[in-house]
């Protein structure tokens, strides 16, 4: 350990924070500080202020796009840093519920108040919220209101998407589970589309492809890459294959078990595992080459079969 902390103190060294417990992963420089440590907390300065974060990973060789440009560490946070973050935390609640009450006195109906946070000296505010109209929406008026009663903090409103909704609210997942994914381990939404589905067999009825937040679910992107794979080696629905009772048509196509279900004149639907059938349309390619004349234009044999010599 003692070796691992000269190493970084001799050097640059990255770290990499969040500020939330499932959050995006944030990198500051913290080579001025000596004997730092993962899960410490650090204060440092953001685009939203002052903040708390927690060190959660350390970069060993930083490359270019990561080590250019970050901000440095302010300071190791004290046992101060940490009480003064958890009275705000109960603001934060408070003012959550105030902005609501104000956004239902003023009829912003489309505006629905996700959370709030406030920096770690107070002098900023944010206000997380979702609306179906975008940046459209009007939110001076509210803005005004709010200010009013916080008036040591700027007031700043930041529009987020339904998946950071949900990720926020949290919640039952769809599958049963009791903390959906966007609020156990996903720390980014990744781009999903209805192809994702499609390509698992799922149904693609809006019950079983979509999430609590009204999205496409975040699940269909796991077992994508693996679906791919195998039906590269599968061969597709409506292909005619040989199979060891003879040849058929696949009605069917299980990439999970790398196996496929051929629908056999007289005999009916069987599964066979890929090493077991033969693609009909490469055997029948060979069939038909084995078939063609040997001789060239000059009426010479042309397979170039060697005798071998007798000793």
């Amino acid at each position: 350990m003692e070796d691992t902390v000269q190493n970084r103190t001799s050097q640059t060294c990255i770290v990499g924070l969040r500020f939330q417990p499932i959050g995006k992963l944030y990198y500051f420089d913290a080579s001025s500080f000596k004997g730092i440590q993962p899960d410490d907390y650090v204060v440092v300065e953001t685009s939203r202020g002052t903040q708390l974060g927690k060190i959660v990973k350390f970069i060993d060789n930083p490359d270019r796009n990561i080590s250019s440009g970050i901000k440095s560490i302010l300071r190791i946070a004290t046992p101060q840093d940490l009480l003064v973050r958890q009275q705000w935390e109960k603001r934060e609640i408070e003012a959550v519920n105030e902005c609501r009450k104000k956004v239902t006195d003023l009829g912003l109906n489309d505006v629905k108040i996700v959370s709030a946070e406030f920096s770690l000296d107070g002098s900023r505010l944010l206000f997380v919220y979702s609306s179906e109209e975008g940046e459209k929406t009007d939110l001076k008026s509210l803005r005004r209101n709010i200010q009013r009663t916080y008036q040591q903090s700027k007031i700043e409103m930041h529009l987020v998407g339904p998946r950071d909704v949900a990720k926020t609210l949290g919640g039952m997942g769809a599958c049963g589970m009791e903390c959906r994914c966007c609020t156990e381990f996903l720390t980014e939404f990744s781009p999903i589309s209805i192809k994702m589905a499609k390509e698992q067999g799922i149904s693609l009825t809006p019950a079983e492809i979509t999430g609590m937040c009204g999205r496409l679910r975040c699940c269909l992107v796991y077992e994508y890459e693996n679906y791919l794979a195998a039906r590269k080696e599968l061969p597709k629905r409506g292909k005619r294959v040989i199979t060891p009772q003879g040849e058929g048509k696949v009605h069917y196509v299980n990439p999970i078990t790398m196996s496929i279900v051929v629908e056999l004149p007289e005999i009916g639907k069987r599964e066979y595992l890929r090493e077991e059938v033969e693609p009909w349309d490469e055997l029948e390619a060979l069939r038909r080459k084995s078939q063609e004349s040997c001789l060239n234009n000059n009426n010479e044999c042309n397979c170039e079969k060697t005798i071998p010599e007798i000793t």
